[in-house]
C-alpha cells in the first residue's frame, strides 16, 4: 500500500520475481506469470498527474504452491477506471494501449483499422508525445504483441480487439444535432465519417431515436442523452475487453493438478494508491475508500490483535494508541445511512440529481466530524480521510454509480459483425465466465459500482483470516524525480500511515515469539 506513485506496482513485480527465484520450479509457468505484466499495464495503467504509470485498477495475484513449487496462478481485477476512456483531466492521458497502437501499428494496419492522425481524436484529447516518447511507445507495443502471443490470443482475436479499440476512439468523435423536420436528434453531418469508422452504423437508429415533443426534454437535452449513450458504449466495450484479457490470462496460468491435492497459497494485493487531485471525482472516492479499508486492516493486525495478545498473557504493557479510521469507514459504508447506501438509494430514483444527492449527504451527516459540506459554488463535499482532507466534486456521481447500458445497445453488440464483440456481450464465451454474475438482473445493467466495491470488501474479509505481511511504499518527493528525498513529504506519510506507532510497538513489544518447544530446545 501507499500513495499513488509510491512504487506499489514495481514492488509487486520485484516481489513476484523474488518468490519465483526462491522456488526454482516450473520455469515456463514462472516466466508466463512474470510476462503477463506488460499486457495488464498497457490496458490497465495510465499517466496521471501523480504517476506516469499509474494502475487504474486493483489486482490480486494468487500463487498456488505444491511442495514449494508454483503450480498455478490466478488474477482478480477490481474497479477498472472505465471513465478514463472518455475523459481525462489536464496533464493526464488515456490508457497506455491507445498511444502504443498509434506508435506501433504500420501505415497499412492503421488504414485497416480506420485510424487517422492521433491529434484528431477527442478521447485522447489530441495529446501525443515527442519523437522519443513515440519510439518508447513503439517498443512497448511490441512487448504487448509478444505478451498477447505468449498468453495464447489467436491472430483473429488480436485483430478484433484492436478493431474494437479503434472503433472506441472513432465513436468518441461522433456528435449530434437536431433533426429540423421532426424535432428528433441525428448524428451531425460532420461526424458521419467517424460513425462509419466506428463500424457501428446501427447507432444511427440507436442513439438518435429520442423524438422531441413539447412534453419531452429539450432537443439540447436529447443531444446530451445521445452523448451519454455514446460514452457509455465506449466505456462498457473497453471494460469488457479488459475483463476478457484477464480471463484469458487465468486460463493460461491455471494449475494442472489433481483436484484432491491441497495447494498452499500466497496472495499479493496491489491496489491503486490514495489520491488527492485538484479535482476529485467518483473514481477517487472509490480508490480512497479501498485505501481506508487497507489502513483499517493494517491497524487491526498491527495494533489491536498484537496488544490483545499481550493483555491476554498478562504482560506488563502500556497501551499504544493509534489513529483508528473506523469512523470514516462507518461514514462511507454504514447501512442504511452510509454515503454509498445513500448514493445507491438516490441512483434508484429517476428524478434524483447530483444536487439532491449532495443535499441528502449534508442533512444526513450534519455534525459528523469526518464530513464537511462544500463551501463555494462547486457542487460537492469533503471527507477527512486517514491521509488528509479530500474535496470531492459531486458532478457525475449518480451517472457513474448507475453505470447502465440501454438494452437495445446490448442487442446491437450481440449481433455485431466483429465476432469478439458479440462474444463479450453474450457471456457465452468460456473465457468470459466472469459475466455469469453480471447477467443477474436486467440485461442492460452493468454490475453497479457499489456491487463491484462489495467484491473488493469480500476479498478484504478473506484476507483477515490469512497471515498478512505489509509492504508500505513511501513516496520520496512530489515531483516524480529519482534520487530526491523530501523529508517533510516522507514524514507526513510515516505519520498518517501509523508507521511511527508501528516502530514503537515493534521496539517495545515482543516481536520474536518462539514456541515453548523451540525455547526449551534452545
Amino acid at each position: 500500500s501507499g500513495e499513488s506513485g509510491a512504487g506499489k506496482t514495481e514492488s509487486t513485480k520485484l516481489l513476484l520475481q523474488h518468490i519465483m527465484n526462491l522456488c526454482k520450479g516450473n520455469s515456463q509457468l514462472e516466466q508466463q506469470i512474470l510476462q503477463v505484466n506488460p499486457l495488464l499495464e498497457a490496458f490497465g495503467n495510465a499517466q496521471t498527474v501523480m504517476n506516469d504509470n499509474s494502475s487504474r485498477f486493483g489486482k490480486y495475484i494468487q500463487l498456488r504452491f505444491q511442495k514449494n513449487t508454483v503450480r498455478g496462478a490466478k488474477l482478480s481485477e477490481y474497479l477498472l477506471e472505465k471513465s478514463r476512456v472518455v475523459q481525462q483531466d489536464t496533464g493526464e492521458r488515456n490508457f497506455h494501449i491507445f498511444y502504443y497502437m498509434f506508435a506501433g501499428l504500420s501505415s497499412e494496419q492503421k488504414e485497416m483499422y480506420g485510424l487517422l492522425d492521433p491529434s484528431l481524436y477527442r478521447y485522447i484529447s489530441g495529446r501525443f508525445g515527442t519523437q522519443d516518447v513515440a519510439q518508447r511507445w513503439k517498443h512497448k507495443y511490441q512487448e504487448v504483441c509478444n505478451a498477447l502471443d505468449m498468453v495464447g490470443f489467436h491472430e483473429q482475436e488480436q485483430v478484433d480487439m484492436q478493431a474494437i479499440l479503434a472503433g472506441v476512439l472513432s465513436l468518441g468523435n461522433v456528435t449530434f444535432e437536431p433533426e429540423e423536420s421532426n424535432g428528433s436528434v441525428k448524428v451531425s453531418e460532420a461526424s458521419q465519417g467517424w460513425l462509419k469508422a466506428a463500424a457501428v452504423n446501427v447507432l444511427i437508429q440507436l442513439v438518435c431515436c429520442v423524438p422531441y415533443s413539447p412534453m419531452s426534454p429539450s432537443v439540447s437535452c436529447c443531444c446530451s442523452l445521445c452523448t451519454d449513450a455514446r460514452d457509455s458504449i465506449a466505456k462498457v466495450a473497453y471494460g469488457r475487453v479488459f475483463g476478457w484479457i484477464v480471463c484469458k490470462i487465468n486460463e493460461l496460468l491455471a494449475e494442472n493438478v489433481d483436484p484432491k491435492v491441497e495447494l498452499r497459497e500466497i496472495g499479493i494485493l496491489d491496489i491503486f494508491g490514495f489520491e488527492n487531485f485538484a479535482v476529485n471525482r467518483f473514481e477517487q472516492l472509490c480508490i480512497n475508500l479501498a485505501n481506508e479499508q487497507l489502513q483499517h486492516f493494517f491497524n487491526h493486525h498491527i495494533f489491536q490483535l498484537e496488544q490483545a495478545a499481550y493483555k491476554e498473557e498478562d504482560l506488563p504493557w502500556e497501551t499504544i494508541t493509534f489513529n483508528n479510521n473506523e469512523p470514516i469507514l462507518n461514514l462511507l459504508l454504514a447501512k442504511p445511512l452510509g454515503l454509498l447506501s445513500l448514493l445507491d438509494e438516490q441512483s434508484a430514483f429517476p428524478q434524483a440529481t447530483d444536487k439532491t444527492f449532495v443535499d441528502k449527504l449534508n442533512s444526513s451527516f450534519k455534525g459528523n466530524l469526518q464530513f464537511q459540506p462544500s463551501r463555494g459554488r462547486v457542487l460537492g463535499f469533503s471527507i477527512i480521510h486517514y491521509a488528509g482532507k479530500v474535496q470531492y466534486t459531486a458532478a457525475g456521481f449518480l451517472e457513474k454509480n448507475r453505470d447502465t447500458l440501454p438494452a437495445n445497445v446490448r442487442g446491437l453488440f450481440i449481433s455485431s459483425v466483429t465476432p469478439l464483440l458479440s462474444v463479450l456481450f453474450t457471456g457465452k464465451s468460456l473465457c468470459y465466465n466472469r459475466a455469469s454474475h453480471m447477467n443477474q438482473g436486467p440485461p442492460w445493467q452493468e454490475l453497479g459500482v457499489g456491487m463491484r466495491l462489495h467484491s473488493l470488501m469480500v476479498l478484504m474479509e478473506r484476507m483477515y483470516s490469512g497471515n498478512p505481511h505489509f509492504v508500505r511504499c513511501i513516496k520520496p518527493n512530489r515531483q516524480k524525480e529519482p534520487g530526491v528525498v523530501d523529508s517533510q513529504v516522507v514524514l507526513l506519510q510515516l505519520r498518517y500511515n501509523g508507521l511511527l506507532e508501528t516502530i514503537r510497538i515493534r521496539r517495545d513489544g515482543f516481536s520474536w515469539r518462539p514456541s515453548f518447544e523451540e525455547f526449551a530446545e534452545r
